[in-house]
């Protein structure tokens, strides 16, 4: 399978870049997201923050069902989770990528793959398939899988709950296990990060990291910030 959005079938995509945030609940991701935000406005480039499920009208819809709804079957599961992402896609990324803005999504196809195959059993490839048809197979550019034991992230909930994360540690467990091979399989695009180290860490890890990807990109600045290090994340 090709990955990125270059290879993706659809034109007029290679303006802007495609960032996703993954992990298994409770590893800081809207943390995360939040500030890589702040670091890229800050040199002022275009930033849509979105999310899966979510991110449009219709999927925040969707989002209530598939997180407080109760119990969903898992073929349900996974074809509103595809819903959700065409219409994330077709409403939201497309059209932000089109214009050269960055975008950032908190979940995204690899919640699928890890989520619905990796922790409720069905087929990675059924997964794969129906989430590449709902998406036009448009991947990032960037996925960073914020890591840490199913232990330590339940201790981060301080007992939130919905129906994702109320599903156990063995579900959580083999969610992890699912996202790290992911990450093995697609080495180029991801960039595995230790959750447990600091968030401001953690945050200019990933800022140096971006400022490669927009240099690779051509991505000019429009503003020309401190370094990364430098700016007390």
């Amino acid at each position: 399978m090709t990955i990125g959005l270059k290879n993706s079938g659809l034109s007029g995509l290679n303006k802007g870049l495609f960032i996703s945030f993954e992990g298994i609940d409770g590893v800081g991701k809207t943390t995360q997201v939040e500030a890589l935000r702040d670091f890229l406005q800050a040199r002022g480039l275009e930033v849509v923050v979105t999310r899966e499920p979510g991110g449009t009208p219709l999927g925040e819809q969707l989002r209530n069902i598939l997180l407080h709804g109760g119990a969903i079957s898992a073929r349900t599961e996974a074809l509103l989770f595809a819903a959700d992402r065409a219409q994330h896609a077709a409403q939201i990324i497309i059209p932000a990528l089109r214009r050269g803005a960055v975008v950032i999504t908190d979940r995204y196809i690899d919640s699928s793959l890890a989520y619905q195959s990796g922790g409720r059993e069905l087929t990675m490839q059924d997964v794969r398939d129906l989430s590449e048809w709902a998406s036009n197979c448009l991947w990032p550019d960037r996925t960073y899988l914020l890591d840490m034991s199913e232990k330590d992230a339940f201790v981060r909930l301080h007992g939130q709950a919905d129906r994702m994360e109320s599903a156990g540690f063995d579900f959580a467990q083999r969610t992890r296990e699912a996202f790290l091979d992911l990450a093995k399989q697609n080495a180029q695009r991801f960039c595995v990060l230790d959750a447990t180290l600091p968030a401001c860490d953690l945050s200019k890890l990933i800022a140096k990291d971006m400022c490669e990807l927009l240099d690779n990109a051509g991505i000019c600045d429009k503003k020309s910030p401190e370094a990364p290090e430098n700016q007390g994340f």
